[in-house]
This record gives structure tokens, C-alpha cells and sequence, in this order.
């Protein structure tokens, strides 16, 4: 096979320094010649069209992205937003950093079908905010309810409904999936999730957990770093229990937003369990009705102080050595679904109206929606979900 001529080596190189390896490593990891790689390091031919395209899928790039005799100019690949999460957090993993520029294009392309169909009654987050006129920051208990009110809250709220009233506020709110593939952070990743914060349709990803109560509160936090900090995050599972800074404020909100002190009172203090191991089933009816975790319920009482310390802690050690309950990978017969559980219906819903109105083609709905197949696609049509 032919070798490729004018291959730009410092943009190997520049993606080499990204990943934190050497051209060696990667000629090892892909199987590629190291002498034919060393060749092109040097400005000679070496590599194949084929090497190439190994190259580019395993840092996910394009083709070109490697012919461009440019050097990388990293303000016009990255988004402002993305380099204050990169230098906020400089030992990201290759994967996630991929998936943040990632989110990010879905997030433009989400602006561009909007502006496209042109409608009048879409979500405007700057429009939703300047209608909340939050009460300045330190006034945490105030500031939840008057979030609870903005986002028409019940008393009976599940995941799904709240990343909906998140959504009609004009926010992407988007999930990993729980599928090895692009759209994944790591199991053992520590992130739990970010927010990438614009004036306008800023992003709220949250990582795919075992049950949808855990999520919930990520949701409430990555929400408060937008509304009360606006700035962009990572948090980790250890940012969700700080009690230090910006992270501790925000972990009071989301705990206030999702179980104000009314339903406190709900809770009758003196017929707790002894045991903390029985807890979880104690709080069964709460946690389905208020759609948030056992934890989250006792982080809540002890802030109150109607709960101990040592009782908190006590079902900290007990759950985290409880084994983790993982769900089958099953079969994926429900693979059209997976777009509106990563992206959710109101990106769905934007790509199907552009398809329908042939602004944009079956092939470019196919590659916004996770690349779904059209049979699959024509699910989603029928309003299948």
C-alpha cells in the first residue's frame, strides 16, 4: 500500500503529549511499525492511509486533521468553556477530555437545528434566569425554594421529571451511557459528573449510576454550580460529600432543593431503625416519592441535627461495603432509545422535526442520534418512546 505523502508529524506529536504517551507507546498500542512511524516523525514517507486512519479513530480525529500543515492552534479546536475544565482538572483521562469536546459539538449541533427550525416558544436559559432572580448567595434554604418554585417541583418527583423541568429551563442535559463506547465515562472513573457553563443552553452531564436516585442529586448539583457560581465543573464522587467551599454550598442546595424541610417533618425522628443497615428499607416510601437516595434523606437530617455523626458515618461504612448491585448488559433491543436517554427528547425531538422538514438528511439524523441505524430512527418517527 502506498505510503501517504505530507503527513503533519507535530500534530502526531501535539496528540501523542495529549494522551500522555510517546510515539513508541502508540506504535505498540496500534501494531504499527515503529521504523515506518519514525519515518514520518522525521517529515519522510512511512505511514499508510490505512496506519493513518488507526491513528486519527484512536485519538478520534479525523483524517485531515493529520494532512492540515498548520500547527494545532488550541483556540480554535477547543471552546473556552473546555480549557477552563482542562486546566481546572489537568489529570483528566484522554477519554473523558473526549468526551467533554464531544458533548460540546452535540450541544452546537443542538443550537444549529434549533435556529434552523426556527421556533418561537424553544428554552431560553438566559430568559429563565433573569425570571428567577436568585436572592444572594448565603441564603442557601431561601434559594432552594425559590428553585423549587422556578422548576414547578412536587412532591413527587423521579429523575426523569426533574431532567425535564431542568431541560424546559433551557439547559442540555445529557447521561453517559451505560455501554462501553464513546459516550462513556469509565466505571472506575471518580466522576460523577460536570457542568460546562454558557449564557445560553449550558450542559449538565452526569454519569450513568446503578439506579436513578444518585443521579438526581449530581443533577441538583451540577444545576447549582450553573445558577449560583456560573462557571464550569467536574466534580467527582468526593465533591459530592465536601463540606469545604463552593462544593459544600452547592451540596446544600441540591440536598434543600430535593428535600426541603417540610418534608423533614415527614419523618418520624424517634422510630429510626438502631440498625443502619435497615435504613435503606426504612426510607422506601421517601425515596420513591421524593425520587432521591437514603443518603441523601440522612445528609439532610444530620445538617438539621436530627441525627448524630457516628449514626451517618455508621451507614457510610455500612453501604460502601455493601457490594455494588450491576445491571445485565441485556441485548440492546431497545437500541433507538438510547439517543433520548443520553441526549434527551427535546435534542431528539429537534433532529426528527430537521429531518421531517428536510433540512438536514437521513444519513446527518443518523450521525447526530448516535449513529442509529434507520430502521431504528423510524422507531423514534412513530413516537415509539
Amino acid at each position: 500500500m502506498d505510503r501517504i505523502r505530507n503527513i503533519n508529524p507535530k500534530r502526531i506529536e501535539w496528540s501523542c503529549d495529549e494522551y500522555g504517551i510517546t510515539p513508541e507507546i502508540l506504535a505498540s498500542q496500534l501494531k504499527i511499525s515503529i521504523a515506518n512511524l519514525e519515518k514520518t516523525m522525521e517529515g519522510r514517507e512511512g505511514l499508510t492511509v490505512l496506519q493513518l486512519q488507526k491513528i486519527a479513530k484512536y485519538f478520534q480525529r479525523g483524517l485531515l486533521f493529520y494532512l492540515d500543515e498548520q500547527p494545532v492552534k488550541i483556540e480554535s479546536l477547543y471552546t473556552p468553556q473546555y480549557r477552563t475544565l482542562t486546566n481546572k482538572n489537568p489529570h483528566l483521562s484522554p477519554d473523558v477530555k473526549a468526551l467533554i469536546e464531544r458533548i460540546e459539538k452535540q450541544r452546537q449541533t443542538f443550537i444549529s437545528l434549533l435556529e434552523d427550525l426556527d421556533i418561537s416558544d424553544k428554552p431560553n436559559w438566559s430568559k429563565s434566569i433573569q425570571e428567577l432572580r436568585l436572592l444572594p448567595t448565603g441564603d442557601i434554604k431561601n434559594i432552594s425554594n425559590q428553585v423549587r418554585s422556578w422548576l414547578g417541583m412536587t412532591r413527587s418527583e423521579n429523575f426523569a421529571s426533574l431532567r425535564t423541568k431542568v431541560e424546559d429551563k433551557g439547559a442540555f442535559v445529557f447521561i453517559t451511557n451505560g455501554y462501553n463506547g464513546q459516550w462513556q465515562i469509565a466505571k472506575d472513573d471518580p466522576i460523577r459528573g460536570f457542568s460546562v457553563y454558557y449564557p445560553d443552553l449550558p450542559i449538565v452531564a452526569i454519569k450513568k449510576q446503578v439506579s436513578d436516585y444518585p443521579q438526581a442529586f449530581t443533577l441538583m448539583h451540577e444545576l447549582g454550580h450553573l445558577l449560583l457560581h456560573m462557571e464550569s465543573y467536574i466534580d467527582d464522587r468526593e465533591d459530592l460529600y465536601s463540606e469545604r467551599g463552593k462544593e459544600k454550598e452547592v451540596n446544600d442546595f441540591a440536598g434543600n432543593v430535593l428535600v426541603p424541610d417540610e418534608f423533614l417533618k415527614e419523618i418520624e425522628i424517634n422510630n429510626l431503625p438502631s440498625d443502619v443497615n435497615e435504613y435503606d428499607q426504612h426510607f422506601t416510601r421517601f425515596r420513591r416519592q421524593w425520587g432521591v437516595s437514603t443518603e441523601v434523606i440522612l445528609r439532610r437530617l444530620l445538617n438539621e441535627h436530627y441525627i448524630s455523626n457516628r449514626k451517618y458515618n455508621e451507614y457510610r461504612d455500612w453501604k460502601n461495603d455493601q457490594p455494588i448491585k450491576s445491571k445485565s448488559g441485556g441485548n440492546r433491543t431497545n437500541r433507538f432509545k438510547e439517543p433520548l436517554k443520553m441526549f434527551g427528547a427535546p435534542f431528539v425531538s429537534a433532529v426528527l422535526n430537521a429531518y421531517q422538514e428536510n433540512r438536514i438528511t437521513l444519513s446527518k439524523a443518523s450521525t447526530f442520534l448516535d449513529n442509529l441505524k434507520i430502521k431504528d430512527i423510524h422507531k423514534l418517527e412513530r413516537g415509539a418512546w
